[in-house]
């Protein structure tokens, strides 16, 4: 049976991002084995309306403004007209929501459930749950998991940590590791140099990807290993 998917989060080109990528490739995916797959996020400067991607994928930029971190200001009842125009327009037999920092995500499910549609989550991102923003996502992720059909993490220790956060059953979790190409990762054999070890680093440099360990860790390395080097790319 071929699905119609629509696929929702705040986080989506062009801003630049592990989600927006995750999101981009799933749905190319999807399309190749010959699903339907739209793509709804809000608008990012002038880029707003229904755009088109490669392989035909259809992606609309709503007018809903950003609050924080690229994400909509939650109201759950604004985003209903849209949302409920579009799941009716493309014919959507699935919604799926991705990052659990996302409002538009959580705010789809629940209408699309609301709607009678299947609901499908996929959390990205560990959290704690002392600290005053990870108590507010999880209260949020409680109301929103509840009775969401599947959600999926990208690893097993994510599927530990949103269960715990999000008091689901484990059997409703599945683990799908994020995919590496590595044919696009093969070093050239004549740029290595004999006498170094290069390790190498890509991520955002920011503080939850535990840049501070690392920028702790390699004076350290360095100091006790002359022949080691690092490569780090954002």
């Amino acid at each position: 049976m071929k699905y119609n998917v629509c696929m929702v989060s705040d986080f989506f080109f062009p801003n630049q991002g592990g989600v927006e990528s995750h999101i981009y490739h799933v749905s190319q995916c999807l399309i190749n084995r010959g699903h339907k797959v739209i793509i709804v996020t809000h608008f990012y400067g002038n880029r707003r309306g229904v755009r088109y991607l490669k392989n035909g994928l259809k992606v609309y930029y709503l007018p809903f403004p950003t609050m924080y971190n690229q994400c909509v200001l939650p109201t759950i009842l604004t985003t209903l007209p849209l949302l409920r125009n579009i799941f009716i327009r493309e014919d959507i037999h699935i919604v799926h929501g991705h990052s659990a920092f996302s409002t538009m995500a959580h705010e789809a499910m629940f209408h699309a459930r609301n709607m009678g549609l299947k609901t499908v989550f996929t959390d990205h991102s560990l959290f704690g749950f002392a600290d005053a923003s990870s108590i507010l996502t999880n209260k949020l992720l409680k109301f929103s998991l509840a009775d969401c059909h599947h959600a999926i993490c990208v690893s097993h220790t994510s599927k530990e940590n949103t269960v715990l956060r999000a008091a689901i059953k484990p059997e409703t979790v599945s683990v799908i590791p994020n995919a590496v190409e590595a044919s696009m990762f093969i070093p050239d054999p004549s740029q290595r140099d004999p006498d170094k070890i290069t390790v190498v680093v890509v991520s955002r440099l920011v503080y939850r990807k535990g840049m501070d360990l690392l920028a702790g860790i390699i004076p350290e390395i360095c100091r006790r290993h002359p022949d080691v080097q690092f490569i780090i790319g954002s």
